[in-house]
């Protein structure tokens, strides 16, 4: 890990294809500036053709943030760096700020990615990132969470999140600005204690030893949750298959696996990607539940999903209660956190609602021998439909059978936010649930590791 002096750009971006180009977060702090820096210098030797474009987010939530983000803007002409600023705009809440301005400067990131026709945005977090990260979760007892962030996330199933001197020290990062006889701004907000963050940042300064020693825990949890994610995703690849539309199958089999953690884990992810849950059930409770699959019998519900295990098979199906009221279409909108809906106004006046009883009923003569008639009814009646004048149309379907709309499932945990620890099992999930093929991450994992396929 780099202490001091200066940073080499090839050594930092390695493991990255840029593709053609990338945003560059920056907000004029130590850390951003300094990865702007290094992202100059390695896309004008190995990168001359792609676009780097920095962007900064005026939160608003200062008077002074306008000022720095002309002083950023400045910074970029200098280096001959293409540069816009992004604001935060509507209300601001009153509590749980962090979260949401974090959330607003994600969504604004992407926004210019797409706009832009680039897939990768380039955050500026860093090693001391991580530490306070580790200590606030460990505070809050969150076990995978322990992973820290990931070199690499998802957001919105489009935009990839690189995080390329996670690994490095923020004193290596302010020794190369000094070296290039260059300053960053000093956010106050990051001194205001009021915040679980500072307050973390504070006490972890005066304690290099504890910085050390919560990398080591984020370095090994996050090859246990990467290790895991791969054997969970082995299983659903062994046991599941869909039914038909909303109707999951384990093989009776799956309740006699040996290995119990992934057993587990998969059984977490497949009851949230059924119920259209965005976080994945407790696991004390999904554990009692596997302990009633592995009874052979049982009937319960978790995380919106039923669990109905049967002797040809364990069938896990969205419950029909709490689905969305009827409503217009609205493209791109996100349907009971299971379907992403494809509209144009050839279906103004329709409405989206659940299949429904007699819809299912009617549609039960196509069941399968292997699938019971009642259970391929109850996936099927919940399942979106396009509704006129009180009318079922039919069936929104994956391939644009009706004019108008269709519905493409999604992997409901990881719609948002996918994790690159949770990569492989994210894939299986995707896969088996018909949803839109998860896009290849452009950070290059070493030969020979288990998420390399899919990195």
């Amino acid at each position: 890990m780099q202490q001091a002096g200066s940073l080499p750009a090839a050594r930092v971006f390695s493991r990255i294809d840029f593709g053609q180009g990338a945003v560059a977060a920056i907000s004029g702090g130590s850390d951003s500036t300094a990865l702007l820096i290094l992202l100059k210098d390695h896309f004008n030797r190995f990168l001359p053709s792609a676009r780097l474009i920095a962007v900064t987010v005026d939160h608003a939530l200062r008077p002074a943030s306008t000022k720095e983000a002309q002083v950023v803007a400045g910074l970029c002409a200098q280096l001959g760096i293409a540069h816009r600023i992004v604001a935060w705009e509507g209300a601001k809440p009153s509590i749980g700020v962090p979260a949401a301005a974090r959330e607003a400067r994600y969504r604004l990131l992407a926004d210019v990615a797409r706009d832009e026709g680039l897939d990768i945005v380039v955050t500026g977090h860093t090693a001391d990132d991580q530490a306070e990260t580790i200590e606030m979760r460990q505070a809050r007892d969150e076990g995978p969470g322990l992973a820290g962030m990931a070199p690499a996330t998802l957001y919105e199933g489009d935009i990839w999140i690189l995080r390329p001197v996670l690994a490095e020290r923020r004193s290596a990062l302010r020794a190369l600005l000094t070296a290039r006889g260059l300053g960053w701004i000093d956010d106050p907000t990051n001194l205001d204690q009021t915040f679980e963050r500072p307050r973390v940042r504070a006490t972890l300064a005066e304690n290099e030893n504890r910085i050390e020693d919560l990398l080591v825990i984020a370095g090994r949890a996050a090859r246990e949750r990467e290790d895991l994610s791969h054997r969970a995703a082995v299983l659903i690849d062994r046991y599941a298959s869909r039914s038909t539309r909303g109707l999951i199958r384990l093989d009776a089999a799956f309740a006699l696996e040996v290995d119990r953690p992934a057993a587990l884990q998969a059984l977490r992810t497949l009851l949230a990607v059924v119920g259209g849950m965005s976080f994945l059930p407790d696991g004390a409770r999904v554990a009692d539940l596997f302990a009633m699959v592995s009874a052979g019998t049982g009937r319960a519900t978790l995380s919106r999903t039923v669990i109905d295990t049967r002797r040809v098979g364990i069938f896990l199906h969205r419950e029909a209660r709490g689905l969305p009221a009827p409503a217009t279409p609205s493209d791109g909108s996100l349907w009971d956190g299971r379907y992403r809906i494809t509209f144009n106004n050839g279906a103004d006046d329709h409405v989206i609602a659940p299949f429904g009883r007699e819809g299912a009923h009617k549609a039960a003569g196509l069941v399968g021998e292997d699938v019971p008639a009642s259970l391929f009814r109850a996936a099927l009646a919940v399942e979106p439909a396009l509704w006129r004048h009180a009318i079922c149309i039919g069936m929104l379907g994956e391939s644009g059978d009706l004019p108008g709309a269709t519905a493409t499932p999604v992997v409901a945990p990881f719609a948002r936010f996918l994790s690159g620890f949770d990569l492989k099992v994210a894939c299986a999930a995707s896969a088996l649930v018909g949803a839109a093929p998860i896009p290849r991450s452009p950070l290059k994992m070493p030969a020979g590791s288990k998420a390399s396929a899919n990195a």
